[in-house]
């Protein structure tokens, strides 16, 4: 800050609480001494004012806010390029000085424990009753907002109670999409499919690897769906849909009995990613497990 601005600043400041004080004490001086039965000469609706000076209590109220500016403009700065004499703080007091205080004592408090979690392997951790506290506290201030406080997914977001995992279920796939976030990667395929060939793909997809029933009045080509499923979604999805690496699953596993609550139809070209909502959790895209080849499929237990 300039020495111009900072003058401008302290000249501003130190005025208006030296103004306040004036006023403050001069209409103090001012005052009627005592209760009288003198009014103020106007009225409101039939309701006068008498002239009665400020409560003693309400006086030192506002003398102490005047002392306590006073004491927090020497302490922290407020006047320009006044630091404050706080101290325990080098140079003057910052919130991002504070920040690494507070962060200096919580690491000395908590780091042994998170250290001895650290070297544990994360079977072992997910035994022990302290982390697992620790972990459903962490959830709920990080996770919770897109996989909902039970773990079972808000709308739009992958459910972590079931069994299916799209990027794995070990405890090592589930730790690395922790601690580095997962993100799809499927591209649009409108636009060289087509409305029929979407249409195709993913009845192919429900009914040939799910093994799940189309509509009565469904009108896709099977077998042209799996010429275009071959062609273009293998390389990723495996011939059983199945995923292959890290790629996603195409098809619900049909042992677990699950169905798709849509029917098909073209969603494939609707898979363009969305912009996240704006209380999405970071990376939230990243930690999808949901078997569905686009987010108008969702996936669902059947009784």
């Amino acid at each position: 800050m300039t020495t111009f601005w900072s003058t401008w600043i302290c000249v501003l400041t130190l005025g208006s609480l030296i103004g306040l004080t004036w006023l403050l004490i001069g209409t103090r001086k001012g005052e009627t001494k005592g209760s009288v039965d003198q009014t103020m000469g106007h009225a409101f609706d039939g309701i006068e004012e008498y002239d009665n000076p400020l409560p003693q209590w309400w006086f030192m109220l506002f003398a102490g806010t005047l002392v306590f500016a006073v004491g927090y403009l020497v302490l922290y700065p407020g006047l320009g390029n006044w630091k404050g004499v706080l101290p325990g703080y080098e140079d003057g007091w910052t919130s991002a000085k504070e920040w690494d205080k507070e962060m200096a004592k919580a690491d000395t408090k908590f780091g042994p424990i998170f250290a001895k979690f650290s070297a544990m392997p994360v079977e072992q951790v997910a035994k022990d009753p302290q982390a697992l506290k620790m972990g459903g506290r962490l959830f709920a201030s990080n996770c919770a907002v897109c996989h909902g406080s039970d773990a079972k997914g808000a709308f739009g977001f992958p459910n972590l109670a079931d069994n299916i995992w799209r990027w794995g279920g070990s405890a090592e796939a589930i730790k690395t999409t922790i601690m580095n976030g997962r993100h799809a990667a499927m591209p649009a395929w409108g636009d060289m499919l087509g409305d029929d060939g979407v249409k195709n793909v993913a009845a192919y997809v429900r009914h040939d690897l799910a093994k799940l029933p189309l509509p009565a009045d469904s009108t896709a080509d099977l077998a042209a769906g799996q010429a275009a499923f071959n062609t273009t979604c293998v390389a990723c999805h495996g011939p059983q849909g199945h995923g292959i690496g890290s790629h996603g699953r195409a098809e619900p596993d049909p042992a677990r009995r699950l169905h798709l609550r849509h029917q098909p139809r073209a969603v494939a070209a609707d898979h363009s990613p969305r912009p996240p909502r704006p209380d999405a959790c970071p990376g939230s895209a990243a930690g999808q497990r949901q078997s569905a080849p686009a987010r108008r499929l969702r996936l669902q237990p059947v009784p």
